[in-house]
C-alpha cells in the first residue's frame, strides 16, 4: 500500500513525531503546506497539532482525498489521553474536519506533545 506521512506542526513537536515515524517505517514525510498531489497514495498518515479549533492543516489536506484512501490521524497535544472525555472530544474534533466519505476508514490516535 502506497503510504505518505503528512504533518501540520506549529512549534515543531508534531514534525519531530512525524519524522521519527517516517524514519522507523521508511515512508516519505512532508509538511501539509508542501503537498502537490495526493492521488498516488492509498494511505495517508496525518500527524497534526491539536488545538481547540481543530487539528492544524487537516481539513485542507483531506478534502481532496478519494473515498478509497485509508486515513490515519495522529493528533499531538496536551490533552490527557487517560481521560475518556478528552478522547471523545479529540475524536469529535477530528470527525468535524474529515469529509463524510472518509469516516468509514478513519483511525485516530493521540500523542502527548
Amino acid at each position: 500500500m502506497n503510504t505518505l506521512i503528512i504533518y501540520g506542526s506549529q512549534y515543531g513537536t508534531t514534525k519531530r513525531y512525524a519524522e521519527k515515524f517516517a524514519e522507523m517505517t521508511h515512508f516519505p514525510v512532508i509538511g501539509y503546506e508542501d503537498i502537490k498531489t495526493l492521488a498516488d497514495y492509498e494511505r495517508i498518515i496525518y500527524f497534526g497539532a491539536l488545538y481547540a479549533s481543530g487539528i492544524k492543516g487537516l481539513k485542507s489536506t483531506v478534502k481532496e482525498l478519494s473515498p478509497n484512501t485509508k486515513l490515519i490521524v495522529v493528533t499531538v497535544g496536551l490533552a490527557d489521553v487517560s481521560d475518556t472525555e478528552n478522547i471523545k472530544n479529540i475524536r469529535n474534533s477530528v470527525r468535524k474536519q474529515v469529509p463524510e466519505h472518509l469516516l468509514k476508514s478513519l483511525s485516530v490516535f493521540h500523542l502527548r506533545g
